[in-house]
Order: structure tokens, then C-alpha cells, then sequence
């Protein structure tokens, strides 16, 4: 009976260990008690600057701020999504805080400012990374915008990944299109792997949700399959680097941000952010996805074909992560290797397309964000485990999961403060 009582209880007696080694006193000092300090002083600062004149035309300022914004629901969304970054970094250094106090501040500037930490060499990189980032948040916040939830952007990555090395490897009679009918395979490939779930749910009503997740799975092993059979280097058990003239050009960008490793992908992807905008927000084809995705049946009814729109959907988004493959593994010193498990950047997509509201142009700047702090977490490995990006990144996507709550809070202050109602747009679809 004690054995198994002490079997029981033994997590708990952990837990409490681990509860008793945190410096509760330290974390107070610096974290509640300038919190507390600097609530009284900025409400006495409040009250004093209010009754001047000063203070007088500041509320005004701030009451027209607040009336422009209950008129535009979508700068409520933005700010939702500035209060997810925020609480997640405050979070982050709370974290820090409990395991290193003394190293606290320095770790959370580093990570802030890890794009500037080795200058124009950090920069380049940083957008290097956020590249693939920026993509598969496009290829999801794309289906997101139709009512669709792509969370099988890893798989078509990986499919479009292979495609674009293995022309790489053995199309190299192709000269100075080498990379770009690479690329363009990469995007045939990822669509026609989003067009299966897209298909499956247009004809079978079958959710994509669940399609999508197991060709995730059946990607990897295809995938290893296919690099095994064609172009395998077994002496380091990874695929063949594509050849030189596969290799996405750097143009003038390699003496702007010297020993970097960017590229023109970069603009590929601004390309690709601009044409989703325009696809989406000016084009009768772009509304009907769009009225799809917010009510398929009163799509039906107004003469649009829902079930070509939905595959178009689909394979649209795949297309994009495809892409992005071809931007990870078409660079020197990258290459595919055998895997059982998915792809990070296809789920980090899922995160940056909630962060940047399923818009193309906030896609855009969540990914470089992403990029940003994941290279200051690079550099903040001296004083922290890399783990605490995650952490922070974590928090900021249950935050941005909770927009609808946040939102809801901003209108109830908007309301308050103006005494005029605030109508929240929500539709199916477009998250946040």
C-alpha cells in the first residue's frame, strides 16, 4: 500500500520541488513590484495631466482614436493581434525571470533585437528564415479566407521540396532556368497534393481537417521513398544537393547583407503577397472564394460553383507551400533528409496566419516577426535554452487563438468610452 501511494504521489512531491526552487522573492522584485509601482504612478500621471489643458486635447486625440476605431472593426482585429505579441513577450521574460533572473533583461533584448545583432549579416538572415515562414502562412491563411483550414501545408512543402531538388539534381541541362523550372515544379507538385483534400471535400464532403493531416504523414514516407530511389547519397543518409544552377540567385543581395544567406526569394514572396491581396480583395474570382467560404449554400444558390471553387481553393494553397519548399532546400548546405516527422515551417504557418488575421499583407509582417525573435533566440543561446522562443511564440499563438474574447474586450472599452456600438465582424473562414 505505501509503494503505491508513493507511486502516486511521487509527481506531486516534483512539482512541488520544482515550486520550491523558483525564487518567488526575486521574481516579486522585479516582476510585481515595478508592476504595482509604475500602476500608481501612471494613474497619478493620469490624473494630473488630465486636468491640464495638455491632458484636455490628449483625451479628445484619444476619443476620436477610439470613435475612428468602433467605425473599423479591422483596426479592433490589429489590435487583438498587438496585445497577442505583447503577452506573449511579457510572458517570455516572466519565464526568464524564473530561470535565470540575473541574465533576464540582456536574454530579452537579445531576442527582441536578434535581427540587428550581427547587422546587415542578422537582417539578411533573418528574412532567409522567414521566407518559408511567410509562404506556408500565405498557403493557410489563403484557405482560412475560403472557410477552409489547410493544416496540411507541411506535407505539400515536403512533396514540393522534393520535386524542386530532384530537378535540381537531374535536370542540370537546363542552364539558367534551372531554378526556375524548379520552382515551378515545387508549385505544381504542392497543388496537386492541396487538390486531395480539396477534391475529397468539394465532391465527398469529406473534411479536410482530417485528409489533410494523414497526407502529411504519407508525405514523409513518399517522400523518403522517393529520395532513396532516385537521389539518395547514402554515405550521409540525405538526399543529393541540387546542382549550382538549381540555386536561387542572390543577385545584388549578397553585397547588401554580406555572408548572409538570403536570396531573391524574398521578392518572390512579396510577389506572392501582393498577388494573394489583389486575388482576394479586387477580383470577381477572389469574392467567390471568399463567398464560399463564408456561406457555401447561399453560394450555390447565386450561381457560383462551390465545388470548383473549393478544389481551386485547395490547390491554390498547396501551390504556395510547394513553393515554399522550393525556397527552403534550393540553397547551398540544405538538403532533404530522411525524416519520420513533419515539417516544422507547415505548422509554424498555421501560427503566422492567425497572427497576421488571414490577411496577406499581416502574413507578411507576422513572418518577419517570426524570423526576427526565432534569430534572436539564436543568439540568446548563451544565457537561455532556444526553448524559450518556443514559449513565447507559443503564448502569443493561444493568445491570437483567443482573439474572439480580445476583440470582444476592445469593443466593450470602445463602447464604454464612446457610448456607441461597435459591430464585430466574424465570419467563417477569416480568423481573427
Amino acid at each position: 500500500m505505501k509503494n503505491i501511494l508513493d507511486t502516486l504521489f511521487k509527481p506531486f512531491r516534483a512539482l512541488g520541488s520544482l515550486f520550491g526552487k523558483i525564487p518567488w522573492k526575486t521574481l516579486a522584485n522585479w516582476v510585481l513590484v515595478p508592476f504595482v509601482l509604475t500602476g500608481r504612478l501612471l494613474v497619478k500621471l493620469k490624473r494630473k495631466i488630465g486636468a491640464t489643458a495638455f491632458g484636455q486635447r490628449l483625451d479628445k486625440r484619444w476619443m476620436k482614436i477610439l470613435t475612428w476605431s468602433g467605425e473599423k472593426p479591422e483596426s479592433i482585429n490589429v489590435a487583438s493581434s498587438l496585445i497577442a505579441v505583447f503577452l506573449g513577450l511579457l510572458f517570455g521574460f516572466v519565464v526568464m525571470l524564473v530561470v535565470d533572473p540575473s541574465n533576464a533583461v540582456s536574454g530579452f533584448f537579445t531576442i527582441l533585437f536578434g535581427p540587428f545583432q550581427q547587422g546587415m549579416r542578422s537582417v539578411g538572415d533573418t528574412i532567409f528564415y522567414a521566407v518559408p515562414i511567410i509562404l506556408t502562412g500565405l498557403s493557410v491563411a489563403f484557405a482560412f479566407r475560403t472557410g477552409l483550414f489547410n493544416i496540411g501545408a507541411s506535407g505539400q512543402l515536403y512533396v514540393g521540396a522534393f520535386v524542386a531538388v530532384y530537378i535540381g539534381v537531374q535536370w542540370d541541362f537546363l542552364g539558367p532556368t534551372h531554378w526556375i523550372v524548379a520552382c515551378i515544379g515545387a508549385i505544381l507538385a504542392g497543388a496537386a497534393w492541396g487538390a486531395i483534400p480539396g477534391l475529397l471535400k468539394a465532391f465527398r464532403n469529406v473534411h479536410e481537417v482530417v485528409v489533410s493531416i494523414m497526407l502529411n504523414y504519407v508525405s514523409i514516407y513518399l517522400v523518403n521513398l522517393l529520395v532513396r530511389s532516385f537521389i539518395f547519397n547514402p554515405t550521409l543518409n540525405r538526399a543529393l544537393g541540387p546542382e549550382s544552377s538549381a540555386h536561387i540567385p542572390t543577385l545584388f543581395l549578397d553585397n547588401l547583407f554580406p555572408r548572409s544567406s538570403i536570396n531573391i526569394g524574398i521578392f518572390i514572396t512579396l510577389a506572392a503577397v501582393f498577388l494573394f491581396h489583389v486575388l482576394l480583395n479586387r477580383t470577381v474570382f477572389g469574392y467567390e472564394l471568399k463567398s464560399v467560404g463564408l456561406n457555401r449554400e447561399a453560394a450555390r444558390y447565386a450561381g457560383m460553383k462551390e465545388k470548383r471553387n473549393i478544389t481551386l481553393s485547395m490547390t491554390i494553397a498547396g501551390g504556395i507551400a510547394g513553393l515554399a519548399g522550393a525556397m527552403m532546400f534550393l540553397v547551398p548546405g540544405t538538403y532533404i533528409r530522411i525524416v519520420d516527422v513533419p515539417l516544422e515551417q507547415g505548422f509554424t504557418g498555421i501560427a503566422i496566419a492567425l497572427l497576421g488575421l488571414s490577411a496577406p499583407f499581416g502574413v507578411l509582417i507576422a513572418g518577419l516577426f517570426y524570423g526576427g525573435i526565432n534569430r534572436g533566440g539564436y543568439f540568446a543561446q548563451s544565457l537561455y535554452r532556444e526553448e524559450i522562443v518556443n514559449v513565447i511564440i507559443a503564448v502569443i499563438i493561444y493568445f491570437s487563438a483567443l482573439s474572439l474574447f480580445t476583440k470582444q474586450v476592445i469593443a466593450k472599452y470602445i463602447r464604454k468610452r464612446t457610448k456607441k456600438d461597435v459591430q464585430l465582424q466574424e465570419s467563417k473562414g477569416d480568423v481573427g
